[in-house]
């Protein structure tokens, strides 16, 4: 794990689903409601885990396989949407770590923020309800820009809202697509491996500047 000089740094950002937020334990539950409203059996929270990242759509193929016709897809999905809502932040949490990393920068004003393809219906009240939405710099969703992630519009963005250049900060994300957009942004990436990272993805092949694996290792970069 290298070190980085967070005093070089003007912000940090951070990919919402599996680098700064636990969500994958409402997730779970939405899907496995899913499936038992279609008289199906529920799925091991080990499977589901590292699908979570892949959003709505990703997890609804998890469960019903991709031979499922468009409009019981929508069905399912329709479902899956509402249960969440209805528990979307029951179980989430930040990562371990977590708490004390946005203590730290915001003891050292430095802004924080959140880009995620997650929608904003979802994102927002999630914030909200983690008491996460009025300390954020900036939040910018999926739905929100012409190109989600891996394209990197969205970091982009994220940068201007906050008036801070690309170069001057990092961006954090468990999957290929944040390390890709953050390096296409010109921010310093770094890996998440404590997230949704599925046993054969190689975290390596993502090429970002720092790779780490547990998240109480984050706060030791930026100190």
């Amino acid at each position: 794990m290298s070190a980085i000089t967070l005093g070089k740094q003007d912000a940090v950002l951070f990919d919402l689903d599996g680098t700064l937020v636990d969500t994958a334990p409402d997730l779970a539950e939405a899907l496995n409601a899913t499936l038992a409203d279609a008289a199906l059996a529920p799925l091991p929270y080990d499977v589901i885990r590292p699908a979570v990242s892949n959003g709505a759509n990703g997890l609804i193929t998890l469960a019903f396989g991709d031979n499922v016709s468009e409009h019981d897809r929508q069905i399912h999905k329709t479902f899956l949407i509402e249960y969440y809502q209805q528990h979307i932040a029951d179980k989430s949490v930040l990562f371990e770590g977590m708490s004390e990393l946005l203590e730290h920068l915001e003891a050292c004003q430095i802004p924080w923020g959140v880009v995620t393809n997650k929608p904003a219906y979802l994102t927002q009240p999630l914030l909200e309800q983690m008491n996460l939405s009025s300390r954020a710099a900036c939040v910018v969703c999926g739905d929100q820009v012409k190109s989600a992630k891996p394209h990197p519009e969205s970091i982009y963005l994220a940068c201007k809202q906050i008036s801070v250049q690309p170069s001057k900060a990092v961006y954090l994300g468990d999957a290929e697509r944040d390390i890709r957009a953050g390096r296409l942004a010109g921010l310093t990436t770094i890996a998440c491996g404590f997230g949704y990272v599925a046993k054969d993805d190689s975290m390596d092949a993502w090429n970002a500047d720092i790779s780490i694996h547990h998240s109480t290792d984050l706060l030791k970069l930026f100190q």
